[in-house]
């Protein structure tokens, strides 16, 4: 089956093949088996995980074993840990360092040690958890992960193969005391679970392969659909609500989980199923203004028929001395000669009114303006609300005062009485213009 695999693959071009080797039984065999069913160069991607004390002894040998074999060895070693969830973190510094030594060899291909067990595992968990069509089918045989694809050959074989393997070849090998650590989620299926899937039907993994390939099969034509109705309503991040909610749920879902994998670089077991209901559920909510959080302190927002992500960052206040031009989240206030222009992107003061310095400065609470043409006053916040400006804009939107803190223009949306029209006297004028926002 092997043979097979390498042979489509058309690897005898690759100068290099790295292997992600951790001196198990599983990486071991495929270690071996490379390098005596392979010609090309084979490096030794080694991680020191360093939270057990005999992985410095395992490192050695191994570093011993591939000197002995003619293999190139790499290693790292993680010295600190500062995450909660170890296994994402330690997931995370590993594929980093995998990157690393596939851009120094200038290689093609990783290849990964994941069999047939380590595929039911991931398939239950994923199952348990709550995911999508990619996720459930678990893990993939081949996948492109930046400039270089991972290769898993060995998803046909048990770990019991593989241990097998390693006996006929006298090939030694270290067993990890942690993977017997029940406070692990992988760990409880794998010793409490899959022994009586097995004792049931002793090749269920290729049951579960069977079934990996056929969602995959689904998924990847669902892929191709979603991928040409998402560029139809998902422009510069921002999602069209409207366009989104003529669609069929399923296709809808997909969409979601699409951009949020393009969001969080298709990094595992960060969006899950509940994740996915908090978000149709504001989408479906009448209110007009929402935002959920989700994970990694992204927030999701709704803002009348537009949804997108961004990060999440605390209110800050600001206030800052006008003077001649100034740009303030994507909005540009700047004093010009003349004008024929007389909207409310225009303002036109006269100095005598006013005093000076001028500042731009962010919305605070009880804040009003005294309206030109009426004789009231009037909140900004109504004023916002009413001109159905996103509630996440809000806090931020620049306005325009003066040293006594009249506020004297709200840019591009209402003049104060102190404005004066184009036949009255002044001698400042002011233009708004906004860039087009990307809410990446």
């Amino acid at each position: 089956m092997l043979e097979n695999i390498l042979y489509d693959l058309n690897i005898e071009q690759e100068k290099y093949l790295i292997i992600g080797c951790s001196g198990g039984p599983d990486s071991m065999a495929l270690l071996h088996y490379l390098k005596h069913n392979t010609n090309n160069n084979i490096v030794c991607a080694h991680i020191n995980h360093n939270v057990r004390k005999e992985s410095q002894k395992e490192e050695e040998y191994l570093k011993k074993y591939c000197k002995n074999n003619n293999i190139i060895f790499e290693s790292t070693k993680i010295t600190k840990y500062t995450e909660n969830n170890f296994e994402n973190e330690a997931r995370s510094k590993r594929y980093s360092f995998y990157k690393k030594i596939i851009d120094k060899y200038n290689a093609k291909y990783l290849f990964l040690a994941h069999h047939g067990d380590d595929l039911i595992e991931t398939i239950l968990m994923k199952i348990s958890r709550g995911s999508n069509l990619e996720g459930y089918a678990g893990i993939k045989r081949i996948s492109q992960k930046d400039n270089y694809y991972i290769i898993r050959p060995l998803l046909e074989y048990t770990k019991n193969d593989l241990i097998n393997y390693n006996k006929k070849n006298n090939i030694n090998y270290f067993i990890d005391k942690t993977n017997f650590d029940n406070k692990y989620t992988r760990n409880r299926i794998r010793n409490n679970i899959l022994p009586y899937l097995k004792e049931e039907t002793p090749n269920i993994h290729l049951s579960f392969l069977k079934y990996s390939k056929t969602l995959q099969e689904y998924n990847d034509y669902i892929k191709k659909e979603v991928n040409q109705i998402i560029t139809k309503l998902y422009k510069n991040n921002i999602l069209d609500l409207n366009l989104f909610k003529k669609l069929d749920p399923f296709i809808q879902k997909n969409i979601l989980y699409q951009i949020l994998n393009k969001y969080y670089q298709n990094k595992p077991n960060i969006i899950k199923e509940k994740n996915i209901k908090d978000i149709f559920n504001i989408i479906n909510n009448k209110k007009p203004n929402l935002t959920i959080n989700i994970p990694q302190n992204i927030i999701c927002i709704k803002e009348y028929n537009k949804l997108y992500l961004k990060k999440y960052t605390n209110k800050k206040d600001y206030k800052i001395e006008f003077n001649n031009q100034i740009t303030i989240n994507n909005i540009t206030i700047e004093e010009i000669n003349d004008t024929k222009e007389d909207g409310n992107n225009i303002c036109r003061l006269n100095k005598k009114d006013i005093k000076f310095p001028l500042y731009i400065r962010n919305r605070k609470n009880g804040d009003f303006i005294e309206l030109k043409g009426l004789n009231h006053k009037k909140k900004i916040k109504d004023i916002f609300i009413d001109e159905k400006i996103p509630k996440s804009k809000r806090d931020e939107y620049p306005l325009l005062v003066d040293s006594n803190d009249n506020i004297l223009w709200i840019p591009n949306i209402k003049k104060s009485k102190f404005n004066a029209k184009k036949d009255e006297i002044y001698d400042i004028i002011l233009r708004y213009c906004e860039k087009e926002e990307n809410n990446e």
